[in-house]
């Protein structure tokens, strides 16, 4: 529908002002070939104008070859390849773009860490299990969710949680969330902005920008073998501590229980004390036991629990949830329960069915095989470098990512420019850093794996070693 300011005094006819109007937005490409316009007694109504006014400004139009006329169909856009204006490949100066603006850069390969291999998502299944929804034309699916979630997902991640991370819930205390930067602010909102919060350094860094953008003040937490210690966070006077205990990144520390237990007896020191524990990642371990999530240590309700199907399933997938202790429940309900659900409810019962019939534990099962021999793959093309002898490999134990540790010549900056100069990403360890440390490591690339397949992780890791060779 076209809306246009019409002056019915001034000295030009309605009709030619219309007229006027329309071949303005042809000639600017805002209305574009072939696009249909507005039956004249629409937009005679719309514009609160006499169809004859229309008419005569359509009439014109097609005489002049603006528009053209189907029979018993109507008016549409007439092709004008001669007047169309060319779309800029960038914003004209002075239009606001975005901060994160995309790497334009052309990689051969790109070792980054926050992606997962969308040839395996089960779109058949997927795809099914949305018909039969639409099929059974539920009018539920229009109607506003529970602003905490649909009640059936909610149970299957208790459900899920409980099983496979060992995390005690009822469903009541799950929060989904389109993100966890929504929740984690929803979270901050909830705790209060007046609190000293506390995050691992290095860490993903949008945690601290999500944190900092809500008006809290944050320390930044030095990271010993077995990951934040007590000593340093109640020196740092911070009464909330978010963690990654059981994959920390991109260090990859697994916090021993003995740790986690010193963790929580702290937050039992005050009744202000939280810990926000990260579990992203945490479905992917390929060696030892599962380690059970800090939640279901907890029996203070101290621990508050995020998760995220993003990893698991799709980046583009935002649905995640947050696990709040029944103490926060009641706060949340009481002040916060105002807001919308942010995930659509036709993607939420789909997700729970997804998980109800087994599907979902089917494709993580398989991934964890796919990964898994990706993995290993990475680790034996890299141990037949030539300089194999100069590189410790750790954190490949959980997750999709691995660390390589060189030996003096190998600098981090020297790395990553060869690299760069062979059309090969890597990422140095300071890149994850929020601020520099005294103790940072300068000799540390992050690799991760998950896009890749064996013949391109064998390529890619081979042109890396020729790259490497030649640094000095």
């Amino acid at each position: 529908m076209l809306t246009f300011i019409l002056n019915p005094d001034h000295e030009i006819p309605l009709y030619q002002q219309l007229y006027s109007f329309i071949r303005k937005e042809i000639e600017t490409g805002r209305l574009r070939p072939g696009e249909k316009l507005t039956s004249k007694r629409k937009l005679a109504a719309h514009l609160k104008i006499s169809q004859n006014t229309v008419a005569t400004a359509y009439e014109q139009l097609a005489a002049e070859g603006y528009i053209i006329s189907k029979p018993k169909s109507g008016y549409y856009v007439a092709v004008l390849e001669d007047m169309l204006p060319d779309i800029p490949e960038t914003p004209p100066e002075g239009i606001i773009q975005a901060v994160e603006k995309p790497d334009r850069e052309q990689w051969l390969y790109d070792f980054k860490t926050n992606t997962v291999d969308a040839n395996f998502f089960p779109f058949p299944t997927w795809a099914k299990i949305s018909r039969e929804i639409l099929h059974n034309r539920n009018r539920n699916l229009l109607r506003a969710v529970d602003p905490r979630g649909y009640y059936p997902l909610r149970k299957a991640i208790a459900d899920y949680v409980h099983q496979y991370r060992g995390v005690n819930c009822t469903p009541e205390q799950i929060i989904i969330g389109a993100g966890s930067e929504y929740l984690l602010g929803l979270a901050v909102q909830l705790l209060g902005r007046k609190s000293r919060y506390a995050v691992e350094n290095p860490n993903y860094n949008k945690v601290y920008k999500v944190i900092k953008s809500n008006g809290a003040d944050v320390s930044l937490m030095s990271l010993d073998d077995d990951g934040v210690s007590v000593e340093s966070l109640k020196y740092s006077g911070a009464e909330i501590l978010h963690l990654t205990p059981s994959h920390q990144f991109p260090l990859g520390i697994v916090m021993p229980v003995g740790r986690r237990m010193a963790l929580l007896k702290w937050a039992l020191e005050s009744p202000d004390r939280y810990i926000l524990e990260d579990d992203y990642d945490s479905e992917f371990r390929f060696s030892g036991r599962p380690i059970p999530a800090l939640q279901g240590l907890d029996t203070a309700d101290k621990v508050i629990y995020f998760n995220t199907f993003t990893r698991s399933l799709a980046p583009s997938m935002r649905i995640s949830y947050m696990i709040l202790p029944e103490r926060l429940l009641h706060s949340y309900c009481e002040d916060f329960s105002f807001y919308s659900s942010t995930v659509p409810r036709f993607e939420q019962h789909t997700l729970h069915q997804f998980m109800e019939g087994g599907h979902f534990e089917r494709h993580l099962s398989r991934m964890r095989k796919i990964y898994k021999v990706r993995r290993n793959k990475m680790l034996a093309c890299i141990r037949s470098l030539p300089m194999a002898d100069k590189i410790e490999i750790t954190g490949e134990n959980a997750g999709l990512h691995l660390l390589l540790k060189f030996e003096p010549p190998y600098t981090e900056k020297a790395l990553v420019e060869h690299a760069k100069a062979a059309g090969i990403r890597v990422y140095g360890l300071s890149e994850y850093y929020i601020e520099p440390e005294a103790r940072m490591p300068r000799n540390v690339i992050v690799m991760g794996y998950a896009s890749f397949t064996e013949e391109e992780i064998e390529s890619a890791v081979a042109l890396l070693g020729h790259a490497w060779s030649a640094i000095n």
